[in-house]
């Protein structure tokens, strides 16, 4: 049974390093196909405004047609349906054309993140900050619709880093969230001078994790030696396959204990009336309990908000879009869904990674 075990974990390792190196030949492939070019995507612009407005239109004409239709002929039908398509046809284009610049409302801009582990999507972040730091005039508001359960520390840093960008520029920034904004996606939220938190939505969860799984015993009992040479007594603390010392225990120990100071400071810096000390020991708190301990503004949902925004301002969503070739596209999405593979497979088995 413990040969069995012993083949067993070895093929593991095989097959994971022929995966991996899959992932590294298909990443080549895609990087070579790119050619290092950039600047292939562009921001794309809708008039929310005018689209809620055709909805709002279409669901009258719905019901005035409903209570008419009983008195028309067949022919007189057939006309006032062909007459509704024209104007829905015409509404169509208008509501994904630019804001015209006689509109007389100041300018709300509404974007989406949705978080990943790696942040993934802090790239079109950046591109979509920059356009809106590029208006003249510049929008009276901004709305991101956070989804995120955090993860990495320096991208999830990064993302933060873009929203501040937006306060720091004296927009007004406000965050809502209707599922989820912990831990990395909790350091995004608190750029924002307001954030709104649906009644059941997750917040909170400032803390740090890291868990690593240490395969020295079992090479050990193979006989299989691991050399790893540092210059810098730290610049190894905690490994997958050396044997892991006391001290190497400590010192990684001390680096989350500064990230976590990290994380804290950069939220009290930003909502200076929030008692750390009753929230900061990686806690989640729902939409209503938050609200109780100051880490929302308010409870409601990202539709209430638009709503309320709609009837001031005039509703922009502005998303980054960037085309990739077949081969970049591949090379991407199998390489995501390897790793995705394997993330999912360290959250199974109870494995993790420096995390917020």
């Amino acid at each position: 049974m413990i040969d069995f075990f012993s083949s067993y974990g070895l093929f593991l390792l095989q097959t994971l390093t022929i995966v991996v190196a899959i992932v590294a030949v298909v990443g080549l492939s895609a990087r070579a196909s790119q050619g290092g070019e950039d600047g292939k995507g562009h921001i794309r612009i809708t008039n929310l405004s005018e689209r809620a407005k055709k909805q709002t239109d279409d669901i009258q004409q719905l019901l005035d047609g409903m209570q008419s239709n009983a008195k028309k002929t067949m022919p007189q039908r057939i006309k006032a349906l062909l007459g509704r398509f024209k104007k829905t046809a015409s509404k169509d284009e208008a509501a994904n054309d630019p804001v015209t610049a006689t509109d007389p409302k100041p300018m709300a801009v509404i974007l989406d993140f949705k978080g990943d582990m790696k942040a993934s999507q802090v790239a079109s972040l950046r591109q979509e900050v920059n356009a809106i730091l590029a208006m003249q005039p510049r929008p009276a508001r901004v709305m991101v619709r956070l989804t995120s359960p955090g993860g990495l520390v320096h991208t999830y840093g990064l993302a933060s880093s873009q929203l501040s960008r937006l306060r720091d520029a004296g927009i007004s920034l406000t965050a809502c969230v209707d599922t989820v904004a912990a831990s990395g996606g909790y350091m995004m939220a608190v750029c924002a001078e307001e954030i709104v938190a649906a009644p059941f939505a997750v917040l909170g969860s400032i803390g740090v994790v890291a868990q690593v799984p240490n395969l020295h015993r079992f090479l050990k009992s193979r006989e299989v030696d691991v050399e790893l040479h540092t210059a810098g007594a730290h610049k190894r603390t905690l490994t997958v396959l050396g044997e892991n010392t006391p001290e190497g225990r400590r010192k990684f120990k001390e680096d989350l204990e500064h990230t976590h100071v990290l994380f804290k400071d950069w939220i009290q810096a930003r909502r200076p009336a929030l008692d750390l000390d009753q929230v900061a020991d990686g806690s989640i708190f729902y939409g209503t309990d938050a609200l109780e301990k100051g880490l929302c503004d308010r409870v409601a949902t990202s539709d209430d908000v638009l709503i309320e925004w709609m009837a001031d301002h005039q509703l922009v969503g502005l998303q980054w879009h960037e085309k990739k070739s077949l081969a970049s596209r591949l090379g991407r999405d199998s390489a995501d869904a390897v790793f995705d593979r394997i993330e999912n497979l360290l959250a199974r088995t109870d494995k993790d990674f420096t995390r917020l």
